[in-house]
Parts: C-alpha cells; sequence; structure tokens
C-alpha cells in the first residue's frame, strides 16, 4: 500500500502542471491503461448528442455473470464530454464489468426533460443491446455523478419514461448515484431555471416526488464537504425510497467534496481519497450475486452517519 501510495503521489508530482490546469483530464492521464477494447461514438439514439463509447472487457475462459454499468456525467445539465470520463469507465472494466460512458443534449441547446429523456434512451438502449456483447441482461446497472445522478434517478424512478421509451426501468439491477440533487424544489435561480424550463413542470423534476416499492436497489454516495450538492438531498432520497418500501443505502465521506468524490473515481490516485471505488464495487458484486442465486435481496442497510443539514 506504501508503495502504491508513493508511486501515485510521485505521479501528481510529475504531471502537476496538467493537473493545475486541467484537473479532469488529469484524471485520465493518471490513471493506469487497460486492456479493454473501445468502440467510441456509438449512436443509442438518433438525436445529435445521443453517443457513447462503449468499454469491453477481455474475454475470460470461463466468465462469471456478466455485468454493465451505464455511466452518467455530470455538468449541470449544460457541460461536459464523455470522452473526459474514460477514467471512470477504465476503472470500473478493470474490475469485470463493460461499461457505457454516455453523452447527452445540453442546455442551452435543450431544456428539461429533453437530458432526461436522452438517459432514458440510453437505458432503452442498454437493455436492449448489451445482452449481444455479452451482458447478462438482469445485470445492467445505472450510475451517474451530480446532474448525472439526477438523470439517471428520474429515468428509472418516473414510470412514464419508461413506458415512452419501451423499457422496464425497475428491470435494472441497480443504481449507483454520486453527489446528485434529487430534491431541490422551489427551483431557484435564473439558469436553473431556465434550464428547467416552466414553473408549474418544476415538480417533475424531482426524483424524490417518483419514491416508490420496486424500484432497483440504490447505492448513494457523498461528500460531507459538498457544497454544491448538499449531502443532505441524498439522506433524504434514501429515506423516501426505504419509506416507500425500496432498498436503499447512504455512504457520506466525511472529508470528501463534490469533485473530490469523483477523483475518487480514477484508479491511479482515488485510493488515496477515499474507498469510494470499493464501495461501488461491493454493491455491485453483491446485487450480481443475489442475480446469481436468483434471490432479491430485501435486507435494508441503515446508514451510519446523520448527514449535514
Amino acid at each position: 500500500m506504501a508503495s502504491r501510495a508513493l508511486h501515485a503521489i510521485g505521479e501528481i508530482a510529475k504531471n502537476l502542471g496538467h493537473v493545475r490546469r486541467d484537473p479532469l483530464g488529469a484524471l485520465d492521464i493518471l490513471s493506469p491503461p487497460t486492456n479493454a477494447t473501445v468502440l467510441t461514438d456509438l449512436p443509442y439514439g438518433p438525436e445529435d448528442g445521443q453517443r457513447l463509447d462503449l468499454f469491453l472487457r477481455p474475454a475470460l475462459e470461463n466468465p462469471p455473470l456478466r455485468s454493465a454499468v451505464l455511466y452518467f456525467h455530470g455538468g449541470r445539465w449544460s457541460y461536459g464530454r464523455k470522452e473526459e470520463y474514460a477514467f471512470v469507465a477504465r476503472a470500473l472494466c478493470a474490475r469485470g464489468h463493460v461499461v457505457a460512458v454516455c453523452d447527452y443534449r445540453k442546455f442551452p441547446q435543450v431544456c428539461f426533460p429533453a437530458f432526461v429523456e436522452d438517459a432514458a434512451t440510453a437505458i432503452a438502449w442498454a437493455l436492449a443491446q448489451l445482452p449481444g456483447y455479452g451482458v447478462d441482461p438482469r445485470l445492467i446497472f445505472s450510475m451517474g455523478h451530480s446532474a448525472g445522478a439526477h438523470m439517471a434517478a428520474l429515468a428509472a424512478m418516473d414510470q412514464r419514461y419508461g413506458r415512452a421509451f419501451g423499457f422496464d426501468p425497475d428491470a435494472l439491477a441497480g443504481l449507483v448515484l454520486l453527489s446528485g440533487p434529487y430534491d431541490f424544489f422551489p427551483i431557484r435561480g435564473e439558469d436553473l431555471r431556465e434550464i428547467f424550463g416552466p414553473e408549474q413542470a418544476h415538480p417533475e423534476t424531482q426524483p424524490l416526488r417518483y419514491a416508490r416499492a420496486g424500484l432497483p436497489p440504490m447505492l448513494f454516495l457523498h461528500g460531507r464537504r459538498d457544497r454544491t450538492v448538499r449531502p443532505s438531498s441524498s439522506a433524504r432520497m434514501a429515506s423516501a425510497i426505504r419509506d416507500a418500501g425500496g432498498q436503499a443505502r447512504v455512504v457520506f465521506y466525511n472529508h470528501l467534496s463534490h469533485t473530490d468524490i469523483l477523483a475518487t473515481l480514477s484508479d491511479g490516485i482515488g485510493f488515496l481519497l477515499g474507498p469510494v471505488l470499493g464501495d461501488i464495487s461491493a454493491f455491485l458484486r453483491t446485487r450480481i450475486g443475489e442475480v446469481d442465486k436468483g434471490r432479491i435481496s430485501t435486507t435494508v442497510v441503515e446508514p451510519s452517519e446523520t448527514p449535514d443539514a
């Protein structure tokens, strides 16, 4: 562990200029390469921006059940590119998962609900197409950070998206949601009001409204030092799901901010910041094991900490 930490610190020092200029890009540089096959710019829908990069792990002689993670990046619904998040895909692919990193349409080109419709379109594509890449259709997970977590949650929780785009959101194996806004009503701020359109539709933008039984199990991860999206957002969402009879676990990290938690997803340096990748891997392994045994867990794991207000 010590030698690994020293190596990581040395790599940070060697690339310090890039780290300062482009912290997000530096996470890609600081992540170790993988032998994954990458299929770039696959269309998951007909609209401009509906593209994904697919990371396929090498075939194994006796492969276990093959799982996949569909990842939606953050960026306040208005910026970001899938290419900037290859480090997330490589980390998850190295742990045995097929990974699709999705782009989507963004403000100001579109407003709500277009970007959530893109998430729904991507989920429908994954459920229909990933089995052709050897993925078990029972083992497709949705994951997102920040705005991407909001989109992933709403596309799965509001059943109207599934009906409109022809998929069963409850067929997902689970959701991994990092630092997401799930309850920000009433919507304040001129830019957010433009992003989310007419005021009468604002209640429909809130994932908290759609907590219900039967949802796929969810893992919420949040840093206590997050001042962009308060950790209480994840606490309220997880509590609402449990109160409705669903499964949700929430984990808080005392020392992580909104962007720090994203950095933990880099295999090169993330372990220096916190055990987030390990917590995600444990959740995915548990769900894969439950499917392998042909059972659905009814265990509810209560949060170990109370978040900041």
